[in-house]
C-alpha cells in the first residue's frame, strides 16, 4: 500500500510533500530494522538527535529568526519518523517541545544561545511542566520560584520529564505568585548541572524512553533565564502545547499506519483453513475498520495543522486530533496484534513494539479525558 498517498491532500504545499518524501527515504536508510538500539535508550537518543541534526531535520523543530513553526512540517516529520522507529520520533519531538517555548516566546539572546545548538543536534532539550500532584491540573503546581535580587530561586519537583537525565537544558515552569491559580506561573531555562538541580529518579516505562523526576533545592537561575514575562508561564506552556499536541496525534498516525501495513501483510501471507487469513470475511471487516480509522484520524490531524498554519486558534481542533488519533491508533495496533496471533505479543515483533509505543500517547500532553473536557467546554462556549 502507498503510505504517502495522503500527501496529495490539499492541506499541503509542495514543500511539505518534498519534505515528507525526502525524510521517508532518509529513514529507510538510517532507521532500518535493527539499526536503533532500544536497550541503551540514553545513548540511542543522543545518537539519534545527532543524526537528525546532521541530516538537517531538526531545523524544522525550531523557529528561525522572525519565523513561526510550520505545524504541517512538524506533523509530517513526526508521522514519518514514528512509522519507521518510535525512538527516532521521540528524539525529534523532544527537541521541538523542549525548545518550543524559546522558539515562540524567547528573547533574542535566549534564541541565539539555545536554538542553533538544538537544530544542529548539539544540545538536548526538555520541557518540565508535570509534577507528582500536578499533571493535567496545571493550576495545582507546587514547584515555586522566589525572586532574590538578580536571580530566582527554584524549589520543588518535576516528574515524567522526557529527556530527563540526558537533556542539556530544561524549560521549567514554577509558581511565582503574581496571581492565584494558573496566572501565577512563570517559565525558566535551567541548564543541566547547575547547583541545586539534580535528577531525583530515572523512570522506566513499557516503551523505553529517557524519563526522570527532577528536584530543585535552592536552585538559583538569573532573571535573564525567564521565558516571557513574570506570570506568563501558563501562556508559554499552552502556546507550546498547541503546536506539539497536534504533532502527538501525527506520531500516533505514524504508528497506526505502520500497524495497518503490518496487519495487511500478515493477512495476505498467513495460511488459514486452506486459504489465507485475508480470505476470511472477518479479516476483511477488521482491515476495513483499521483503514477507516487511519484515514479519518489523518483528516483531523492535518486539518488542525493547516488551521494553525493559517494563524487560527486550534484549541478545539488540536484536542480533537489528539483524542481521535491516539485512541484510534490504539485500536488499529491492537487489531494488528490480533491478526498476528501469538507472534503479535512476541518481543521484537514490530506490532509488539507499536503496542508498547502507543499507550503513553493517550496520556501525555493531555490525557484523552482532558481532551474531551477541552472539546466539550469549547463547544459550550463557542458553539
Amino acid at each position: 500500500m502507498n503510505h504517502l498517498k495522503h500527501l496529495d491532500w490539499p492541506f499541503f504545499d509542495d514543500k511539505h510533500r518534498v519534505l515528507a518524501r525526502e525524510l521517508d527515504a532518509w529513514c529507510a536508510k538510517h532507521l532500518a530494522p535493527g539499526a536503533v538500539d532500544h536497550e541503551d535508550v540514553d545513548a540511542s537518543c543522543k545518537a539519534l538527535v545527532k543524526a537528525l541534526g546532521e541530516g538537517g531535520w531538526l531545523t524544522h523543530a525550531v523557529a528561525g529568526e522572525g519565523e513561526g513553526i510550520d505545524t504541517r512540517a512538524i506533523c509530517l516529520l513526526r508521522e514519518t519518523l514514528a512509522r519507521h522507529d518510535g525512538l527516532a520520533d521521540f528524539a525529534f519531538a523532544m527537541q521541538g517541545l523542549g525548545s518550543g517555548a524559546i522558539s515562540l516566546m524567547g528573547t533574542a539572546a535566549q534564541r541565539e544561545a539555545y536554538l542553533p545548538r538544538v537544530a544542529r543536534g548539539e544540545a538536548l532539550a526538555a520541557f518540565a511542566l508535570s509534577e507528582p500532584d500536578a499533571g493535567s491540573d496545571v493550576a495545582a503546581m507546587q514547584c515555586a520560584a522566589r525572586r532574590d535580587g538578580d536571580h530566582y530561586v527554584l524549589d520543588g519537583q518535576k516528574t515524567w520529564i522526557s529527556n530527563g537525565g540526558i537533556a542539556d537544558f530544561y524549560v521549567v515552569f514554577a509558581r511565582t505568585g503574581e496571581a492565584p491559580g494558573s496566572r501565577g506561573i512563570s517559565a525558566f531555562i535551567v541548564d543541566a548541572g547547575i547547583p541545586g538541580f539534580e535528577i531525583a529518579e530515572r523512570i522506566d516505562v513499557i516503551a523505553p524512553h529517557p524519563l526522570a523526576t527532577l528536584r530543585f533545592t535552592n536552585c538559583r537561575v538569573p532573571i535573564s533565564a525567564m521565558v516571557g514575562a513574570p506570570g506568563e508561564g501558563f501562556k508559554v506552556a499552552m502556546r507550546t502545547l498547541d503546536v506539539f499536541r497536534t504533532s502527538v496525534a501525527a506520531a500516533a498516525q505514524g504508528f497506526a499506519r505502520r500497524a495497518l501495513e503490518e496487519g495487511l501483510s500478515q493477512a495476505k501471507a498467513r495460511a488459514m483453513f486452506g486459504a489465507t487469513l485475508a480470505d476470511l470475511p472477518l479479516t476483511q471487516a477488521k482491515l476495513a475498520d483499521m483503514a477507516c480509522t487511519v484515514d479519518s484520524s489523518a483528516l483531523l490531524v492535518y486539518r488542525a495543522a493547516w488551521e494553525r498554519d493559517q494563524g487560527r486558534t486550534i484549541t478545539r481542533e488540536a484536542a480533537m486530533a489528539k483524542l481521535m488519533a491516539t485512541e484510534g491508533a490504539q485500536r488499529v495496533i491492537d487489531a494488528a496484534v490480533q491478526l498476528h496471533g501469538g507472534r503479535g505479543v512476541r518481543r521484537g515483533e514490530i506490532v509488539e513494539s507499536l503496542y508498547r509505543e502507543i499507550r503513553a500517547l493517550r496520556i501525555y500532553e493531555g490525557a484523552s479525558e482532558v481532551q474531551q473536557l477541552i472539546i466539550g467546554r469549547d463547544l459550550l462556549k463557542n458553539g
